[in-house]
């Protein structure tokens, strides 16, 4: 019998609004492999129609954790607890969990091993890339509607020259990290 084997990989660590994702992902064995590549490697419109083609594909689950929750146990930890979640959220218990990077959260329902720059290398890995990007993405789309002056729709929320400017211009937004370092700068300067 064959290894039931989950990819995780998580988004929106460097980011400075919002919360973080993690996706975890069982591939069926019919799934073309050759097609999955890491999320940041393929264009927003190549990842969607990927997205489609590994949901009906595969097993996944999406796990973040909140805002709150990286400003309380910082970003790593925040992150490992996203992959936490979408880990227990998947609907089979995989035998080995292959998690992109050099950090993993404790669980105890499977071994788990690193692989960095996993996202280029393990077709599971790619495929919870491609999820976990696609999902946050819609989350920050939306939220860019009602905070279209940040730029959210095309920086997901990340520190681009953009982003940075409407901070000092307009402020900070509830959604904005305020331990990450360049608005704990702005904040500090005020």
């Amino acid at each position: 019998m064959k290894k039931i084997i989950a990819g995780v990989d998580e988004v929106g660590r460097g980011s400075l609004i919002g919360p973080v994702y993690a996706a975890a992902v069982i591939l069926n064995k019919n799934i073309d492999k050759k097609k999955l590549k890491d999320s940041k490697k393929l264009s927003k419109k190549k990842r969607q129609i990927l997205e489609k083609y590994i949901k009906k594909n595969s097993l996944w689950a999406i796990g973040s954790a909140s805002l709150i929750e990286i400003e309380k146990f910082n970003i790593l930890n925040a992150s490992l607890l996203a992959m936490k979640r979408a880990i227990k959220k998947l609907k089979k218990k995989p035998q080995l969990v292959l998690i992109d990077g050099n950090k993993s959260p404790k669980i105890n329902c499977c071994k788990i091993k690193n692989v960095i720059k996993g996202d280029q290398k393990i077709p599971e890995i790619s495929a919870a890339s491609i999820i976990a990007k696609e999902s946050r993405d819609r989350l920050i789309t939306k939220m860019s509607k009602r905070f279209s002056r940040y730029y959210w729709d095309r920086n997901a929320g990340y520190g681009t020259k953009d982003h940075i400017i409407a901070i000092r211009k307009f402020g900070i937004t509830k959604y904005h990290r305020k331990t990450f370092q360049p608005i704990h700068n702005i904040l500090s300067l005020k």
